[in-house]
């Protein structure tokens, strides 16, 4: 087993939704939470996910396990149930998925329908809220709570689609719960990681084009990896930053400051 990095959060529980496998953002965030001293609970898709996401639970020691698909009746509220059981309590939480139907999302914004528009809001953004009502009362302490974005929620990237929108809404919620929950000690933050290759990234068209014009944008030269998104949210859920919540942070080499 890996030695922490710096034990800054030992103590901590944090429960990462999101990773499909070891190329995941997710997982980026968990594996540094882990060598930060969190213990950790990761959660799969399905049977099929299962195979991929089990090797990283073991290698996490993830203490929590479990199946979820936020479009099936009470699988999140399953989730939170053996949260609560095992843990008692709760102090990150990492929303890392998104989904619109194939055919919505390459059709381009015109053409997407009302049922697949519907479906990518509610899987890749009102599924946070949800996420954030059950996780809130298991946040006795104050916690920190993350939901993964991208350039496309500010600005037009090609092919991106109807996902642009549902970012938006998504980067919106984030500031909307930082609101209602800071009185709780509870913080919330939207991460915009530059283009990064992730399985759920190969669905959009030209995406090796949208890497190396970002990876040449960037001021650092280089793009970020998914150690680097989450090393950033282990640093944020640390009381280090204990008086940052609301804003989109960006995880790209400066690449969204060029134009």
């Amino acid at each position: 087993m890996e030695q922490p990095v710096s034990p800054v959060l030992s103590g901590m529980k944090a429960l990462v939704v999101g990773v499909a496998n070891d190329s995941s953002i997710a997982y980026g965030c968990a594996k540094a939470f882990h060598q930060a001293g969190a213990s950790i609970a990761l959660t799969y898709l399905n049977e099929k996910a299962k195979r991929h996401v089990a090797p990283v639970a073991e290698e996490l020691g993830a203490e929590i396990f479990a199946p979820l698909d936020v479009s099936e009746p009470d699988q999140l509220e399953a989730v939170f149930d053996a949260v609560r059981q095992r843990w008692g309590s709760l102090d990150i939480l990492v929303h890392s998925i998104a989904f619109a139907p194939k055919e919505d999302l390459q059709g381009g914004l015109l053409n997407c329908s009302a049922e697949g528009f519907a479906k990518a809001m509610d899987i890749s953004c009102h599924s946070f809220v949800r996420m954030a009502k059950l996780a809130a009362p298991l946040m006795t302490r104050g916690g920190s709570m993350f939901a993964m974005s991208y350039y496309g929620a500010t600005r037009v990237v090609p092919n991106y689609n109807v996902m642009g929108p549902v970012k938006a809404a998504l980067e919106a919620s984030c500031r909307y719960l930082a609101h209602e929950l800071g009185p709780q000690g509870i913080r919330v933050h939207a991460i915009s990681p530059g283009p990064l290759k992730t399985r759920a990234a190969s669905g959009l068209k030209d995406f090796d084009l949208l890497l190396v014009e970002a990876a040449e944008r960037a001021p650092l030269g280089a793009l970020a990896d998914i150690m680097d998104v989450g090393f950033t949210c282990a640093y944020l859920a640390t009381p280090f930053a204990r008086h940052v919540t609301g804003g989109t942070i960006y995880v790209d080499g400066g690449a969204n400051i060029v134009a």
